[in-house]
């Protein structure tokens, strides 16, 4: 066990070792290269009788557990979204586990909620949204849209499924694309609508969905006695980011008294841009409204900016008044555990300050359009050559394409050939990509958004996804 003294001194080498990874986290292999339980095979059966040296400790982590990490950090990471950090953040990070805060209200820690509602304030007028609306910061984005089907349900039933169970408020539907986030299914499930309401809507040749066919299928549900309650709306989907029209679905949820919520996950932070606000056109007619700081406004995991319309709905279906929680102070301030599904909080809106506040407005949008530019110019080298083929529009930075030698019109042999590419590439180290399918096409997914990423890691990353094409052109193909 550490005493101050020796804490003092390893946390100094652990912060120069910090740094030094940082400095040099692209040469590390993005992916991690193990093999299944490889780690957990190299750690002990039982925790130790007795205290062990810190040293000892120290060295298993990067003997073991640094080689089972994929580095998110890397600029050479392009895969999923990203989960972004920044020095600022992580500085951040540091302090909120030093002093080890329980903010569930304001009382346990008044600067936490108090500075929480400012944050939530700046990223409002930041980022365009309406200024009546009441902001929170949720875990993720699968927490805040459970939120929002929680909210919707209790504001259908008065409150009643809440206090009584689900008898006589049965067959809610929701509504979304098919190109919509699998968390929404899964918050479906979990506030007991069932996976069969879930009502996925077909997309358009942009993969947004089809407001046509959504009002048809809610029309026909109320005449089946179904019972319509919530419409998802996506703004930048996952596999392509894709933008649903927002202004239309926020018509069509008003002329059917549907909560509309809005799922803006990754694509959020690019409403920092003025020059993509006409995304949300609408967006003042919707009951609530995500996205994550901590994808691609370079604030480390969790941070995720959850705004409503109507906050008492939200604090309706969540507050709870146990005696051993009340305070004298309950009528003047925010308990943010009132406002989503945990008590316990994490001081989240310290790290939303000093990247704020370091970075500036101007400063985040300079990095959001160089991260757009290195995109743009890279859709146009893959859109320009030959044997490649772009599958959906570069709305933002996510790059979606796929291998296509002229010479192939097999489509089950080209998914194959995409699906080894990608395995060849990740397997490097050099690259980490990740994959959807789009109109059944395997597609090559790369997202430009690491908080560091330069114009040489996307021209690397380039060359080497030709040579591995061409490599594997030349190996695999001869042999088919």
């Amino acid at each position: 066990m550490l005493n101050n003294t020796e804490f003092r001194k390893i946390a100094h080498q652990v912060a120069d070792w910090i740094a030094d990874y940082w400095e040099n986290v692209e040469h590390y292999p993005v992916k991690s290269q193990v093999k299944p339980r490889e780690i957990y095979e190299a750690l002990p059966e039982e925790m130790p009788a007795n205290s062990e040296d810190f040293s000892a400790i120290w060295q298993d982590f990067q003997q073991i557990i640094l080689k089972g990490i994929t580095h998110w950090q890397s600029p050479n990471f392009f895969a999923y979204f990203p989960a972004n950090s920044s020095y600022e953040s992580l500085l951040a990070e540091m302090l909120t586990a030093a002093m080890g805060a329980q903010c569930m209200i304001w009382e346990t820690s008044p600067a936490a909620a108090e500075l929480e509602e400012k944050m939530m304030n700046w990223l409002k007028k930041a980022c365009g949204l309406p200024e009546t609306w009441s902001g929170v910061i949720q875990d993720t984005a699968s927490s805040a849209t459970l939120c929002a089907l929680l909210s919707a349900r209790e504001k259908f039933s008065d409150f009643q499924i809440n206090e009584k169970g689900f008898e006589s408020f049965t067959n809610f539907r929701v509504y979304a694309s098919v190109q919509t986030h699998s968390s929404i299914e899964k918050a479906v499930k979990i506030a007991g609508i069932g996976k069969e309401n879930f009502v996925q809507v077909p997309c358009d040749e942009h993969f947004a969905i089809r407001t046509d066919l959504l009002e048809k299928l809610i029309e026909a549900d109320w005449q089946d006695d179904k019972k319509p309650l919530c419409i998802v709306a996506t703004l930048g989907t996952t596999s392509s980011t894709a933008f649903d029209d927002l202004e239309k679905l926020s018509e069509i949820a008003q002329k059917h008294h549907l909560w509309l919520h809005v799922d803006a996950a990754y694509a959020g932070t690019a409403f920092l841009l003025p020059e993509f606000r006409h995304y949300l056109k609408g967006i003042e007619k919707a009951d609530s409204y995500v996205f994550n700081p901590h994808k691609w406004m370079f604030v480390n995991f969790d941070c995720s900016a959850y705004f409503v319309k109507e906050k008492e709905w939200l604090i309706r279906t969540f507050e709870i008044l146990p005696e051993y929680l009340k305070t004298q102070n309950d009528s003047l301030v925010n308990n943010y555990r009132d406002w989503g599904i945990p008590l316990g909080r994490r001081f989240r809106a310290l790290k939303l300050w000093f990247v704020m506040r370091s970075w500036g407005l101007r400063g985040l949008q300079k990095r959001l359009r160089e991260h757009i530019q290195l995109a743009q110019d890279l859709t146009r080298k893959i859109a320009t050559h030959p044997d490649f083929e772009i599958l959906a529009p570069t709305t933002l930075n996510l790059i979606c394409f796929r291998y296509k030698p002229t010479h192939i019109t097999d489509e089950n042999l080209l998914n194959t050939l995409n699906e080894k590419l990608l395995q060849t590439l990740n397997a490097t180290g050099k690259v980490y990509m990740s994959h959807t399918k789009l109109n059944g096409k395997y597609t090559l997914r790369m997202v430009v958004a690491q908080t560091y990423v330069l114009q040489k890691h996307i021209l690397n990353a380039w060359q080497l996804i030709q040579e591995r094409a061409e490599k594997l052109q030349t190996d695999y193909l001869e042999n088919f």
